[in-house]
């Protein structure tokens, strides 16, 4: 280390000099095992407990996982940039271990380490896989080569170049979310805001409020103004997840938008005009909900101009020991542990009524249960046990 690099510089000195904030537990004791030889590091596995710390211990830089458990990462950043104006935000992409650093920052003597860092990951990164490999990861963040994956992936590349509303179509648990992730990644909005909405999540008295923001007083408890979820995607895409359950009172606002790019505060007569691409994704049938009144027709049709269905993984079986596999290289490095045949042969014949979501439950469990062993068999792997049918008639015990 040369004596420039001995010195650390002044912006430095602070309770806490960097905090790492990613659920990703190796790469935060990587990244601080690296950062510690110089500096003092806090570490966080929540947006809320990265929030917290920076209250408690301050922080001069933040590195903040693009993917937290509870909180969004570009509305996380734009507290920390409203209360925390000496903290400097970098992002970190949690899948690769790398620490994203601004073009303008890399000259900075205090990001110095930071790229030592990235230089030390690309060095031990794997070799580039080969191509068969590579076709099991059709869009970004999803994994599949199944005829099912090839489709859905052309149809993503094809629509991910426009700005038209795209509507996900598919059961719980197969992957809307990162259909619409990839969605994103894959357009030219790609650097600016992902914002999530679950429309089901939000009681329904908060529903304007949340998405389109609030003045003051426009409430009870409604102490001070807020722009809405749709303001923080700025530029970039809001996706609504189950968008079936978005109450009537707050679809024509929303279809407004769709028209308009308007959005009005609740209590406010300004109207604010924003440039978010809408992606939406229901495990309902929306025209039954037309039929039933309970969703605006005019509402369904302006969303569903690019519909995209996602099949079950029961429809994609040749996909599940590539999930699998990657479900396990997400449980850790060790690449000797894999499934025996008997053990694969048994995901294969389950029926997955949760979908992926429930094949990587499958997987954590029976990772956790072989307890460091290499072979995972069949004895590791519990599956729900399928529902009797229920027959007219029958009497409920």
């Amino acid at each position: 280390m040369t004596a420039a690099r001995n010195t650390i510089p002044a912006l430095l000195h602070t309770a806490a000099s960097i905090l790492i904030a990613t659920p990703n537990a190796g790469l935060r004791k990587q990244l601080g095992d690296s950062l510690r030889k110089v500096t003092s590091v806090e570490a966080a596995s929540t947006g809320a407990e990265a929030l917290s710390k920076l209250e408690h211990c301050g922080a001069r830089i933040v590195i903040l996982d693009r993917k937290l458990p509870d909180l969004n990462c570009d509305e996380l950043i734009g507290v920390v940039e409203r209360q925390f104006p000496w903290t400097d935000v970098v992002l970190l992409d949690g899948e690769r271990g790398v620490v994203q650093i601004p073009e303008e920052l890399r000259s900075n003597a205090a990001y110095q380490w930071l790229q030592d860092f990235n230089l030390t990951v690309e060095r031990s990164a794997p070799p580039p896989e080969p191509a068969a490999v590579r076709a099991s990861t059709p869009l970004p963040g999803m994994v599949g080569a199944s005829e099912a994956m090839r489709q859905l992936a052309a149809l993503v590349q094809v629509v991910a170049r426009h700005s038209t509303s795209v509507l996900i179509t598919g059961e719980t648990g197969a992957g809307k979310e990162l259909v619409a992730e990839a969605i994103h990644k894959l357009s030219g909005r790609a650097g600016l805001p992902f914002v999530t909405i679950n429309c089901a999540a939000i009681p329904e008295a908060l529903v304007e409020a949340e998405l389109f923001g609030h003045t003051r007083g426009a409430f009870t408890g409604a102490v001070q103004s807020r722009l809405g979820r749709i303001h923080a995607a700025q530029g970039g895409s809001v996706f609504f997840d189950e968008i079936g359950e978005l109450p009537l009172a707050s679809q024509s606002k929303l279809l407004r938008f769709l028209e308009c790019g308007e959005v009005q505060r609740l209590g406010s007569c300004d109207v604010f005009r924003l440039d978010a691409r809408v992606i939406a994704a229901t495990n309902v049938d929306l025209e039954r909900r037309v039929q039933q009144g309970l969703f605006r027709e005019d509402l369904f049709y302006r969303l569903s101009v690019f519909p995209i269905e996602l099949p079950p993984l029961r429809e994609r079986a040749t996909d599940i020991p590539l999930l699998a596999r990657h479900f396990i290289e997400r449980l850790t490095s060790d690449k000797a542990v894999h499934l025996t045949p008997e053990a694969e042969a048994k995901l294969l014949a389950h029926q997955w009524p949760g979908n992926v979501r429930e094949l990587r439950n499958v997987i954590e469990r029976a990772f956790v249960v072989a307890d460091g062993r290499p072979l995972i068999g069949p004895e590791q792997i519990l599956l729900r046990r399928p529902r009797a049918p229920v027959h007219a008639g029958s009497e409920s015990s």
